[in-house]
């Protein structure tokens, strides 16, 4: 590459024969008009004249700058290598890019077709082993009902009933489950083998005596809990040992019988902040299962009960074949593998355990399998309702 000609006079020189730019304007207007624009100057404008005036000295000293050819040469090849591996890794990263995206899009189009595990939410035989269920009655949030919570405790190290009750009712996680603080009881449980009884002592401070509700909860939960855990008949109350105790609307009590806990229908309880219902028993008692199916296709919105059965698992027809319950469904019934479903079918075996029933049959179901039931053949109920895990 030939050596540039002009030399740093010449170029100084020609600068100085370039004519002058003057403004015969005063300065006073100048500043003037260029406060009142200053605003609507366009942003691009300054940085368009420096790059006018750039281009104008590039041009003139250009041929000054290409001094020296074999050191520009190698400048240049290294330039040019500089720029072959920038875009060689821009390549690389766009590649990378799209792989990455691609990875993605798999992704997100596999979690959408991936299937929802399903889940049974209550106790069965082959869960227990050689464990105990034992079962409490939790009041809900606002003390209209109560939800049996289930949980099973495999070292029982041959303790008895009352004795693991009394041992796990600590460890109860009512709040987290959407449900009333409850326990652990401010009483003492003893079991009386020889009369089948169970002793309760209450402190004198006790406050189960301390408003209707209370007390009906008291009363209740009590009796649910010992029917459900055991097939005992009575309670003895005693408060610091002597007998009795004092109970507003109930007056003086020193014994309870326990009422059978039968021939209720399941319906579900969504507890706050849970999508998986409770399955709860009704309040009112049913003169046989037909009845009682029946009522589960409705709500019962003052205990804020939910239809159990609809639109899930729309039943038709039912009949008892010795201990099990035949379910005819609807001609045109349509039963979803869903998690749904799942409670409506477990609200059904629940109900058919409350009539006497062992097994459960739908005859006509339109689908082979919901979750982990098999509709083709005969399904036993469950031991208990709403299974929880308790450290």
């Amino acid at each position: 590459m030939r050596k540039s000609e002009w030399s740093d006079k010449q170029l100084e020189e020609l600068l100085r024969q370039m004519p002058k730019i003057q403004d015969d304007r005063n300065p006073r207007d100048i500043f003037q008009n260029l406060t009142l624009r200053k605003s609507k100057i366009k942003q691009w404008l300054v940085p368009g004249l420096a790059t006018v005036a750039a281009l104008f000295i590039f041009f003139i000293l250009v041929p000054k700058l290409m001094v020296g050819t074999d050191l520009s040469g190698d400048n240049e090849k290294q330039e040019k290598s500089s720029v072959e591996q920038d875009m060689q890794t821009t390549d690389k990263n766009s590649t990378l890019a799209m792989q990455k995206d691609s990875a993605s899009s798999k992704a997100r189009t596999f979690a959408a077709t991936e299937k929802i595990e399903t889940l049974k939410t209550a106790i069965y035989d082959e869960e227990v082993g050689k464990g105990k269920v034992i079962t409490y009655w939790i009041p809900d949030q606002q003390a209209q009902i109560l939800v049996p919570v289930s949980t099973v405790v495999k070292e029982t190290n041959n303790k008895t009933w009352l004795r693991l009750f009394g041992e796990n009712m600590v460890n109860l996680k009512e709040q987290e489950w959407g449900l009333s603080e409850f326990y652990p009881l401010n009483a003492t449980l003893k079991l009386d083998k020889k009369n089948k009884v169970v002793l309760v002592d209450l402190p004198a401070n006790h406050q189960y005596g301390q408003g209707s509700a209370t007390e009906t909860n008291f009363i209740n939960v009590l009796q649910k809990d010992i029917s459900s855990n055991s097939n005992l008949k009575r309670i003895k109350f005693t408060t610091n040992g002597k007998p009795g105790i004092e109970l507003g609307n109930y007056g003086h009590q020193k014994e309870l019988k326990i009422q059978q806990q039968k021939n209720h229908a399941f319906f579900f309880y969504y507890s706050e902040g849970n999508e998986i219902p409770y399955l709860v028993p009704s309040i009112e008692k049913y003169k046989d299962i037909k009845t009682a199916l029946e009522s589960m296709k409705k709500d019962q919105p003052l205990l804020g009960l939910k239809s159990s059965l609809l639109p899930a698992l729309p039943i038709n027809e039912v009949s008892i074949n010795k201990k099990t319950l035949l379910v005819t469904m609807n001609e045109d019934a349509s039963i979803q593998d869903d998690q749904t479903t799942i409670n409506a079918y477990e609200s059904l075996l629940l109900t058919a355990k409350e009539f006497g029933l062992e097994k459960v049959m739908i005859t006509n179901s339109p689908v082979k399998n919901i979750g982990p039931f098999d509709l083709s053949k005969e399904n036993k109920v469950p031991r208990a309702p709403n299974l929880r895990t308790m450290q």
